[in-house]
């Protein structure tokens, strides 16, 4: 490998949010990684799913929303990974993007995202402000076993990941447990956040942890506006998808033309909604200042009631029926007397009465005559009618800013795999294509397989981008550095050749002697830079010979030696 492809694949091993960012391969190589997790395929036996098995995969989905809200958290914490900083970070990635690009769209180099995060200080909502103005998290993506090996790490007792790590998670569960194709769910990446659209029924979108169908989207609850809030506000920066990426800077793109362009139409329907009764009242709950103009109207006892829209919302709070919603009746029965008036004030909209006026008028609201016809209709009731036609326009339909399509749309070999094949026939199947398709070639370092991986991308991001394994060993000596590690379980959060980087290692406080022996070389490297250093594994037996002489116990079976001295890492076998 030369210099640029080392770059990227010791990218796949660390798999930090900025490193995806200027290498979107990596995104859908995380996602072919859980795939081939056997983690996730006894998913398949659990019990949450093995009762539902012979459901819809729509069904599945939604059960899958349950289960990982059960067993994963959210987090975002600067601890976890560590920091690096501006300089170091944009000098790596000079000769990929330019420095001015990165800062205009990524949020760690200065991008200042929606007007949210723009108001409060997007450091100070990160909790950057801590440290000094270069400093810079390696919010690293998390592999489905390193997000499971959060149990482990003090403070947590289940599993967690970013946002990045929980999208990658929902592609591949949706895909091995629920059966749903891969060519129906595309991920979709903005400076600050990460979300899929998944092409079922009238679609729905995993936001971390939840699932949102096209009704919750539209709901008008506080949860649902930040779920929104990097659709509506942030440009799109890549989208990715089993055929390949798209991203908003190189003008390459390796997604199908075809399919990308079926992805917009999709998602624009899916961010798009008629104006009806159960609309307007979900817009009333989202925009609450504009409830005081409306009323709505009940046929009691052969009289027209009306109560203000304020008032019945009150009795919103506290019953499981939503105003709008076929059961609206319910929910008037349960209306005291004296809330409802004989009469309509002249001073308020019956929504009702809207109602029945938009679709007897075949209003268009998201036309410009739909929208002049609606704000005449509003006009005698408000000072401001064009403000709120504008908002409630505003509410039914998002506009995406998505990448643009005058892109040379390149032939990738795209990822064929369905969900009736089995784990091993899926490795099989990406084994083979891995010279044809950099994705698939980079999954397999994502993995973390160093039986079928070249060494020196893992050992670059082990040994220069695990700053949290440095810091657990401040003011520890050598030989301390050394007790600390054998007083660990001697076991790996991977199975069979695959191997945890030093910072896995050190959060989760076990891992396999191979595993040790690389976390205390990286530890001593930092200290001085120049040591000329020495791993030998032969089966289970590790030596690192450094500053001393260090023995660890491995199960990996590897026969390996690896020198490293000044930044150079030569890997010969001892076969």
């Amino acid at each position: 490998m030369d210099n640029k492809q080392i770059e990227k694949y010791s990218s796949a091993i660390s798999l930090s949010d900025m490193e995806i960012f200027v290498f979107p391969e990596l995104m859908y190589s995380l996602v072919l990684a859980n795939i081939m997790s056997p983690i996730l395929w006894k998913w398949r036996d659990h019990p949450t799913f093995k009762k539902i098995e012979n459901k819809s995969p729509w069904r599945r989905l939604l059960r899958m929303r349950q289960f990982i809200m059960d067993e994963y958290e959210f987090n975002l914490d600067l601890d976890t990974w560590g920091m690096s900083d501006k300089d170091t970070e944009l000098n790596r990635f000079a000769p990929f993007i330019s420095p001015d690009d990165i800062s205009k769209s990524n949020a760690l180099f200065g991008y200042q995202g929606d007007e949210y995060y723009f108001d409060i200080g997007i450091r100070r909502h990160f909790g950057l402000d801590k440290y000094n103005g270069d400093a810079l998290p390696y919010w690293k993506t998390e592999t489905l076993e390193a997000m499971d090996a959060f149990k482990y790490k003090q403070g947590y007792s289940r599993g967690a990941g970013e946002c990045v790590s929980l999208a990658a998670l929902y592609i591949a569960a949706a895909f091995v447990v629920c059966d749903v194709a891969l060519e129906d769910m595309y991920m979709i990446l903005t400076p600050l956040h990460s979300q899929n659209f998944i092409d079922l029924q009238d679609g729905a979108i995993t936001n971390n942890r939840r699932v949102v169908t096209k009704g919750m989207w539209f709901n008008g609850t506080a949860i649902t506006d930040k779920a929104q809030r990097a659709m509506r506000n942030e440009d799109v920066t890549i989208v990715s998808h089993s055929s390949g990426y798209i991203h908003c800077f190189y003008d390459e793109a390796t997604i199908s033309k075809d399919v990308y362009e079926k992805f917009k139409k999709k998602l624009s329907s899916f961010l798009t909604v008629d104006l009806d009764m159960s609309t307007f009242a979900n817009f009333l709950r989202f925009r609450h200042k504009y409830q005081e103009y409306f009323v709505f109207c009940r046929h009691l006892r052969g009289d027209d009631k009306y109560i203000r829209a304020e008032v019945l919302f009150q009795y919103e709070h506290s019953n499981p029926i939503r105003i709008g919603s076929d059961s609206i009746d319910k929910m008037f029965g349960d209306v005291s007397e004296e809330d409802f008036h004989p009469f309509k004030p002249d001073d308020r909209v019956c929504v009702e009465q809207l109602i029945r006026f938009i679709k007897k008028s075949g209003i268009n609201i998201h036309t410009e005559e739909g929208r002049a016809l609606c704000k005449t209709y509003f006009d005698k009731y408000m000072d401001d009618s064009e403000k709120f036609v504008g908002e409630l326009c505003e509410f039914c339909k998002i506009e995406a800013s998505l990448p643009e399509s005058n892109k040379r749309f390149i032939d990738n070999q795209k990822i064929e795999i369905s969900s009736d094949m089995t784990r091993t026939e899926i490795i099989d199947y990406l084994k083979g294509k891995r010279s044809k398709n950099t994705t698939a070639d980079l999954s397999f370092y994502a993995y973390r397989d160093m039986s079928v991986c070249q060494w020196q991308p893992f050992l670059k991001a082990s040994l220069e981008r695990c700053p949290v394994s440095i810091e657990s060993c401040k003011g520890y000596n050598s030989g301390e550095i050394y007790n600390w590690l054998r007083s660990m379980e001697n076991e790996s959060i991977y199975e069979a050749s695959r191997l945890a980087h030093p910072d896995e290692v050190a959060n989760y406080h076990r891992g396999d002697g191979l595993e040790k022996a690389i976390t205390m070389a990286n530890v001593l490297l930092s200290r001085d830079p120049d040591m000329e250093m020495t791993i030998t594994v032969d089966k289970d037996i590790v030596v690192l010979l450094a500053d001393d002489e260090y023995e660890f116990i491995s199960r990996k079976s590897f026969q390996k030696s690896v020198h490293i001295l000044k930044g150079s890492y030569t890997v010969s076998s001892l076969d």
